[in-house]
């Protein structure tokens, strides 16, 4: 019986990187959406390349990145041109890119424009829907994995800035099929019972596929009818989701969400530190001020000056008093002279004067009218003579 030969893992993994690379040496062109994309800190970029059914993972070194046209994302279908290697260390195999090319827009970010068109159409991203957020709120809700790196980051940040500040977490799956239903239900519960004053929504980084719950359209509609301020933290920086678009504020990170909905309460303590120490200062300037300009007076010498300042207007003052006394007198003088003169005017038309002087009134009883004239009477009318004093009765004859 043939003793079946045995290999180690090294040979075996030599057997299969010659196999590949032999099979593959005159280079292979690859097409595919780019996903996982992540740059390294020397330059370098690596990514995988995807299709409904299939993944393999890809390299692009900087020299090669250099003459590139185009910044690669996930999301883009390209067609990428290089060679099959295999990574002995991980037991991987891998192309690796001498050059990328763009061939369309990939399905996911096809899917997504398509899907934010549409909200966009519905006016759930529309600027005049969006809020302020509260400037000092008192509970934070974290809608998030309680288990992942963004819940520490945010914590840790309002730890620092906001030391006392209420932390709600709301548990939530990131990632997965029931990640979004599980999110949309979180933000919906935070509405329904007032848990909090602000919400972050959102998770660390990762690949585009990672980060779809974030671009569901059941999360992005219950962001948009929130009744709280939504702030949306999503992956790092260069990531995006739809609900980024929906929510009142976008933060490149969980980190500096943390830090938007304390900053408020930071700046404001700043401020009221500042001014506390400007109005400590400005007290004591002043005090300074006084006591040098104190210093070289006594209580005599400014009961003094006070003195010298106010006797001026204390003359104005009884000037302005004699004045107007002289004034009344002057004035009352004048009526008192306008006064006696139509008096006297009066007392000259009376008809009692004329009477003084020796005129008497006549008056005939048989009509009651004055007696003018002869004519006025007849023989035997009685008339009524009235002087100055008493009546005389006479008949007419």
């Amino acid at each position: 019986m043939q003793t079946e030969r045995k290999y180690t893992v090294t040979e075996l993994t030599e057997l299969i990187r010659g196999a590949l690379e032999n099979t593959f040496c005159g280079g292979i062109t690859v097409e595919g959406e780019i996903s996982n994309c992540r740059p390294s800190s020397i330059g370098h970029l690596y990514f995988t390349l995807k299709d409904a059914h299939a993944i393999i993972s890809a390299a692009m070194f900087k020299n090669s990145l250099r003459g590139l046209a185009f910044q690669p994302k996930d999301g883009m279908l390209v067609r990428a041109r290089g060679r099959i290697s295999v990574y002995a260390p991980r037991g991987s195999y891998q192309i690796t890119c001498d050059s990328l090319e763009l061939a369309g827009e990939g399905d996911i970010l096809a899917m997504l424009e398509r899907r934010k068109r549409q909200l966009a159409a519905e006016g759930l991203f529309d600027e005049n829907r969006k809020r302020q957020l509260p400037r000092f709120p008192e509970k934070v809700g974290v809608v998030s994995s309680p288990t992942g790196a963004a819940v520490r980051d945010i914590l840790n940040v309002l730890r620092r800035r906001a030391l006392g500040l209420d932390v709600l977490i709301l548990p939530a799956l990131v990632q997965g099929v029931e990640a979004a239903s599980v999110i949309a239900a979180r933000i919906r519960q935070a509405n329904q019972w007032q848990l909090a004053d602000v919400l972050i929504v959102g998770r660390g980084g990762g690949s585009i596929e990672d980060l779809l719950p974030f671009s569901d359209e059941m999360v992005v509609r219950a962001i948009a009818e929130s009744k709280i301020p939504i702030v949306s933290a999503v992956g790092h920086e260069i990531d995006w989701a739809l609900s980024d678009f929906a929510a009142d504020l976008r933060a490149p990170t969980p980190s500096a969400a943390a830090e938007l909905v304390s900053e408020n309460r930071g700046e404001a303590l700043l401020w009221v530190r500042n001014q506390a120490a400007n109005l400590y200062t400005s007290i004591r300037a002043r005090a300074e001020t006084c006591r040098l300009l104190l210093k070289p007076f006594n209580l005599t010498e400014i009961e003094h000056r006070f003195r010298g300042i106010l006797q001026p207007y204390l003359v104005r003052l009884d000037d302005a008093k004699e004045n107007l006394l002289s004034a009344f007198r002057e004035h009352l003088a004048f009526i008192r002279s306008i006064l006696e003169r139509r008096r006297a005017v009066l007392e000259t038309a009376s008809p009692l004067a004329v009477l003084e002087r020796g005129f008497s009134i006549v008056t005939n009883t048989r009509t009651g009218k004055l007696v003018r004239r002869q004519q006025d009477v007849q023989a035997a009318d009685i008339v009524n003579i009235r002087p100055a004093h008493g009546l005389i009765t006479a008949k007419v004859e």
